[in-house]
């Protein structure tokens, strides 16, 4: 019987997010493919450092050693690798012990065409392009920042924050405050305070670490390992419709931050988590000097 994707946490995750590559980066863009497919064959055996996915990878990974027989979560690489310079991608995943079996090697070509394939629930890369693609097509996904000095600490614990509008929620009041201010915005979420947020693009992936958060429940009712962060730049009157919202969908997000335009690194680096998600380059700049970011490009 073939393997099923389905009801699976699928991570897809492009081998220059998992690790370092940055320095063959380099080589890529300044000397060429001829050269960088050298360097590679020459360094196959040489074990790449972790890159800017790769604390949250791990961590998840976890999860499958929690309950006997029974898989939650799948990492895929998606790399645009050809399998002749994939084997050093390879040899540093047994060297550090993921558990990574699958990979969609394109050679170069777009890796979004592939990521339905695979069911991908989310998917994070360096690529800018394949980012916007993988948003174009519906798929949660999001450009990492270069890693903070403390992205490797052991929490103990899967730890995820997400911004609201245009990440977890859609973008339709996030426009309004941009094109007519924080009045109409304001004004705008009082009057549909009992009308629940259209989704946005990580509105499912939210869903199913609600799930996944279910499987893992104590009886006193903690989630472990997984916790769930929202860190928003809205307030009052404004957090009523987010209430409503999660209250509507049947989540309950372990920790919520009402901003209120107050800069959110601070409590994003007291919360700790693997990752941070934002839809703006600034409030992501921000935080990458404190915690791992990535950032929502909005649907194009």
């Amino acid at each position: 019987m073939a393997f099923s994707l389905d009801n699976l946490l699928v991570i897809g995750i492009s081998s220059r997010a998992l690790f370092d590559l940055e320095a063959e980066e380099t080589i890529f863009q300044n000397d060429g493919l001829e050269a960088y497919r050298q360097h590679q064959l020459d360094n196959e055996n040489n074990v790449l450092q972790p890159g800017a996915g790769f604390a949250l990878v791990r961590a998840l990974l976890k999860l499958n050693e929690l309950t006997p027989n029974h898989r939650f979560v799948e990492v895929v690489i998606m790399s645009r690798n050809s399998s002749e310079t994939s084997l050093r991608i390879f040899n540093s995943i047994r060297h550090y012990g993921l558990d990574i079996t699958r990979a969609a090697l394109s050679g170069g070509a777009p890796l979004s065409p592939y990521l339905e394939a695979f069911n991908v629930s989310l998917f994070l890369s360096l690529h800018e392009d394949d980012v916007q693609a993988a948003i174009n097509s519906g798929i949660a996904s999001a450009l990492l920042y270069q890693m903070p000095d403390n992205a490797m600490e052991d929490l103990g614990q899967i730890r995820i924050a997400f911004d609201g509008d245009a990440v977890i929620f859609s973008d339709e009041s996030e426009r309004i405050f941009q094109e007519q201010g924080i009045e109409a915005f304001e004004q705008h979420e009082r009057e549909n305070a009992l009308k629940p947020l259209p989704e946005g693009p990580f509105a499912r992936l939210l869903v199913a670490l609600s799930y996944l958060q279910n499987n893992f429940k104590s009886e006193d009712g903690r989630a472990f390992p997984l916790r769930t962060a929202l860190v928003t730049a809205r307030s009052s009157p404004a957090h009523e419709r987010v209430i409503r919202t999660l209250r509507a969908w049947n989540i309950a997000i372990d920790e919520t931050f009402f901003m209120g335009g107050v800069a959110k690194s601070a409590v994003l680096a007291a919360f700790k988590p693997h990752m941070f998600f934002d839809d703006q380059h600034g409030h992501c700049i921000r935080a990458a000097s404190f915690v791992q970011t990535g950032r929502v490009p909005i649907k194009q």
